[in-house]
């Protein structure tokens, strides 16, 4: 069949005596022909006068989309200049668009508007998220110590194989990394006490200063800290995969408990390895201290090595010791813990290993200086 002929499309616009607008509509409107477009309608509205606008169809032809965007544009122009719209005279189903389309009108508060909750608002969430953060972490302290006490019982499912892997990871692999940061700490050390002890020619004491700073404070400190960092981070990390890939419900599925399997492992291991890491990091301080107070103090090898042993007391050394193990039962708690709370989505893991990083700093700071009060009210 051939296909018959189109006919150009045309548009004008005429005013009349009562003031009407008169948009005559000819020829066939089809998308894929060059079409008028509406600034004729547009003049005549800009003169102003124009009580209503009607659209005169009567030599329309065919038509498709092209022509229901040009009349809904001048629709536009009239209710912006508040002018009446006829349509009344345009083809059925072109007037029961335009209906539809006016249907459902445009909600000006259709943006979601961001509230500002007030300040007491603000104190009753955190009250509130500080409440369930605080019973939910010492819920998982408390199932943690029904772990151990089954473990001494000999009643826990455990796997020794497990711990033994988890010691290797937070021991052995770990030594590099706190060498490095504690020599710097004794060298850092030895330089700030030098520089201020040389002002009452009291350089020798430097070993002094090196030795019990190290000891009681600075190689527990920052050996936690690296290993919140390190191996705290790992722990969330670990726990929050198995959570995504429900490896934990798994074990619930089989009757394993998820505490005695997987965090018991790894509390135990870092509370052995926690003093061992902190002896190696003590002599790692006073060997840095060592070197910056015979290379560039002139300090006698062994009157340095005198003024450190004669510093270093008992209580002060297990103190250290005592410490580095609260903090590692203070890491293996928060990382387990944020691995465990996790959540499923894709970036659950990267916010679960962020806050047991920051969770577990947090609290070593904040319990050394608990110890520092109750030792210095002991007078430890």
């Amino acid at each position: 069949m051939s296909q018959p002929e189109t006919r150009p499309a045309r548009l004008s616009a005429h005013r009349q005596e009562n003031g009407v607008l008169l948009v005559a509509l000819a020829g066939d409107w089809l998308d894929r022909k060059s079409l008028p477009d509406i600034s004729a309608a547009e003049k005549e509205l800009a003169a102003g006068g124009v009580s209503a606008v009607e659209i005169e169809a009567k030599d329309l032809g065919r038509w498709d989309s092209a022509l229901m965007v040009r009349i809904l544009a001048i629709n536009e122009l009239c209710a912006q200049a508040k002018i009446e719209f006829h349509t009344q005279t345009l083809p059925g189903g072109l007037a029961k668009l335009i209906a539809l389309s006016q249907a459902v009108p445009e909600k000006t508060d259709a943006a979601r508007k961001e509230v500002t909750p007030s300040w007491l608002d603000r104190v009753g969430e955190s009250g509130l998220a500080a409440w369930t953060g605080g019973t939910a972490m010492l819920s998982f302290l408390g199932e943690s110590v029904v772990s151990v006490v089954k473990l001494v019982r000999g009643r826990a499912q455990f796997r020794w194989r497990d711990m033994v892997e988890v010691i290797q990871a937070c021991g052995p692999e770990a030594l590099g990394i706190v060498a490095l940061i504690n020599f710097l700490i004794g060298l850092i050390l030895a330089f700030v006490g030098a520089t201020e002890l040389a002002r009452f020619g009291a350089s020798i004491y430097t070993a002094d200063l090196v030795a019990v700073a190290t000891v009681r404070e600075m190689g527990c400190i920052m050996t936690g800290i690296i290993l919140c960092g390190r191996t705290g981070a790992a722990f969330a990390a670990q726990l929050g995969t198995m959570k995504v890939n429900q490896e934990i419900e798994a074990f619930q599925t089989f009757g394993i408990s998820s505490f005695e399997f997987l965090v018991l492992p790894r509390m135990l291991a870092l509370v052995l390895m926690m003093p061992l890491l902190c002896i190696f990091a003590d002599l790692i301080a006073i060997a840095g201290g060592f070197l910056v107070s015979t290379l560039m103090l002139d300090v006698a090898p062994r009157v340095y090595l005198d003024r450190t042993v004669e510093s270093i007391n008992l209580a002060g050394f297990l103190l250290g010791i005592f410490k580095g193990s609260f903090f590692g039962v203070i890491i293996a708690l928060t990382g387990c813990l944020r691995g465990m709370q996790c959540g499923t989505n894709a970036a659950a893991v990267g916010l679960a290993t962020t806050s047991a990083v920051v969770t577990g700093i947090t609290w070593i700071i904040a319990s050394d200086g608990i110890f520092a009060v109750i030792t210095s009210a002991l007078q430890i």
